[in-house]
């Protein structure tokens, strides 16, 4: 019998899986993200993972799957939120789940759920205020120094739309009352920290007369606001964001990547900014692949959100001092993440969103196409800000650079940044080489991930390579298995599993006789197997009329039996031409021939 698969996840049980699996109609999943057209019973499209000028990405409703004909990506809704979202499995199961309203096992023990409450709760009392705070920015009075604001620095009402700015207005108790009206407890918005809790007693609002940016997490869901102070006295602080929350963690949220995670994987590469105005500038501009800390130092908890999507990260702060240093700051954690990065120089005193007003998006893309890579970056700044005709200078540059390439563990880059630090300061090569290797000894190690794979070693490689692609025959077996339950079992009672030779329909065939599911089911069963799944809805998705499918099963199959008969009567004349091969080994092979030639002219019969 062929081997089975087990699920792969042991977390959710194959029962809630199929249950969120119904419950999310993979069209109406695949539509809100990509738009589909009907072609006879089906849907198409332009392939949302590569580019192509006519459609080739097909969805099935009736089997619930997808297939692009040009790429070969395909499985089932699971499947297309995973590649699309560039999320792992789990995390796009809850993603279903929760567009489903179906909880998870583990989410269902009482501090689960009560955490899971509190959370709900938080999302919609900031989606309630975001709408708010909007409808203060479009038409109140209230709103008006806001719009001002908006209208000088050159903001247009489509991207006020798209990143949902809107404006609190100047009162002690606008949000508090609003709440009470509402029905939210003061309680709650305190832990959203929308309100404070006065020392006398009561409750005040937290963002008074001020521009709100909502932050969204990566399935666009507001988790905490931004405000930008539009008046009042230089004591002020410029910017009042959320605290952290059960829903918000700064360190571990990029504003704009809900809508940029698509364009950063089609660019190849994210581009970050300092703030939510260069960011709201560069996708008004069409530059979209961009996003931006949140008003602290970036993190390595970004660096690795930023990882998950591309390997390189294009830095574009101010051209100030201070960007400087916040892209010296933005290093380590980079690296440690294993991001290529560049710099994208603004000439002082610009910012991203004041240049492209200036001089327009294509300028803006010029400067980006001409970043420079970190290291050279780095030793222009260093030397701009030592006194390289001093030996003093000229030591402090040494030591900076040798520190921050050894952080590489890169032995090419290393020395390539000692040619270019030495070409710098008109000093010899080896002399910088020497003073490198001396910073060598404490600079810190390689960076890598406890929880991230190694790369294997090169004996391993080869395992990895592409698998074999199956023959036609193999192909067709798999197309009319899955035409229906009728032609599954005869395939199950006539075919003998050593007659595929490609593994993986060998496997894909074994599961789905054990299981005798429909696709989606089977598609399940082989979660992370890409090539796999690319087969099952290849063969799923056969869309031409086939007449006689049960006289055509039974000839790919006799035509399998056949192509492995051959095989094993090639095997046996092979070792009858052996010389060494004694009489009696040589009786029993010439039996085993005539056995092997009998049966291939034999009709197709069940198997024992």
């Amino acid at each position: 019998m062929l081997s089975s698969v087990d699920c792969p996840m042991a977390l959710v049980s194959q029962s809630t899986l199929d249950q969120i699996r119904a419950a999310n109609d993979i069209v109406d999943v695949i539509g809100a993200h990509v738009p589909l057209k009907r072609n006879g019973a089906n849907f198409v499209c332009l392939c949302p993972f590569h580019k192509e000028k006519s459609p080739s990405f097909n969805v099935n409703p009736s089997r619930q799957i997808f297939r692009c004909f040009g790429c070969g990506k395909g499985g089932d809704v699971f499947t297309f939120v995973k590649e699309y979202e560039n999320l792992d499995f789990m995390d796009a199961v809850r993603r279903l789940a929760e567009r489903a309203r179906i909880p998870l096992e583990m989410d269902n023990d009482p501090a689960a759920r009560d955490q899971r409450s509190i959370k709900d709760q938080l999302l919609k009392l900031h989606e309630a205020i975001t709408q708010r705070w909007q409808q203060c920015l479009a038409g109140e009075a209230a709103g008006q120094v806001a719009r001002d604001y908006l209208e000088r620095r050159g903001v247009s009402a489509d991207a006020v739309r798209e990143f949902r700015i809107g404006a609190a207005p100047e009162s002690w108790d606008d949000t508090v009352n609003w709440a009470k009206a509402k029905g939210f407890p003061p309680e709650l918005c305190e832990a959203a920290g929308l309100i404070l809790r006065r020392e006398s007693g009561g409750w005040y609002d937290r963002f008074r007369g001020r521009l709100i940016f909502p932050i969204c997490d990566e399935q666009g869901r507001v988790i905490a606001f931004s405000g930008r102070v539009l008046q009042g006295d230089e004591k002020q602080a410029k910017y009042v964001n959320s605290p952290e929350t059960a829903i918000f963690s700064k360190g571990r949220v990029l504003f704009g990547l809900d809508k940029a995670k698509r364009s950063i994987l089609d660019a190849g590469k994210a581009i970050l900014a300092e703030g939510q105005l260069d960011t709201i500038a560069c996708h008004s501009a069409g530059i979209r692949n961009v996003v931006a800390p949140q008003g602290t130092a970036f993190t390595a908890d970004q660096a690795r959100v930023l990882k998950r999507y591309v390997d390189e990260v294009v830095l574009c702060f101010d051209g100030d001092k201070a960007g400087r240093n916040a892209v010296i700051r933005a290093l380590d954690p980079l690296l440690a993440a294993g991001l290529a990065i560049r710099v994208a120089s603004i000439p002082p005193p610009d910012d991203p969103d004041s240049w492209i007003r200036a001089h327009g998006a294509e300028s803006f893309r010029a400067l980006l196409d001409r970043a420079q890579g970190i290291f050279d970056f780095y030793l222009q700044g260093l030397c701009s800000e030592n006194d390289t005709a001093s030996d003093r200078g000229r030591l402090a540059v040494l030591r900076s650079m040798g520190e921050a390439v050894h952080k590489t563990a890169n032995a090419v880059l290393i020395d390539t940044y000692a040619q270019r630090t030495a070409q710098r300061l008109g000093v010899d090569v080896q002399a910088v080489r020497a003073e490198f290797r001396k910073q060598a000894a404490g600079a810190k190690p390689r960076y890598e991930r406890a929880d991230e794979p190694q790369e294997p070693p090169l004996e391993e490689l080869d395992a990895q390579a592409a698998p074999e692609r199956p023959g036609v025959n193999e192909l067709w077996l798999l197309k009319y298995v899955f035409l229906s339950a009728e032609l599954q079992a005869f395939a199950a009672v006539h075919l003998d599993p050593d007659w595929v030779p490609n593994p993986f329909v060998q496997r894909i065939l074994g599961v789905q006789f054990q299981t005798g599911g429909d696709v989606v089911g089977l598609l399940g069963r082989f979660e992370g197997e890409a090539f796999a799944q690319s087969l099952i809805t290849e063969a799923a998705t056969e869309q031409r009329e086939i007449p006689e499918p049960e006289r055509q099963l039974a000839d790919v199959i006799r035509r399998l039996r056949d192509a492995w008969l051959d095989r094993q009567i090639a095997v046996r004349n092979g070792r009858l031409a052996d010389p060494t091969v004694d009489d009696d080994e040589r009786l029993s092979l010439l039996a085993e021939l005539q056995a092997l030639r009998l049966r291939k002219r034999s009709p197709l019969e069940p198997m024992a």
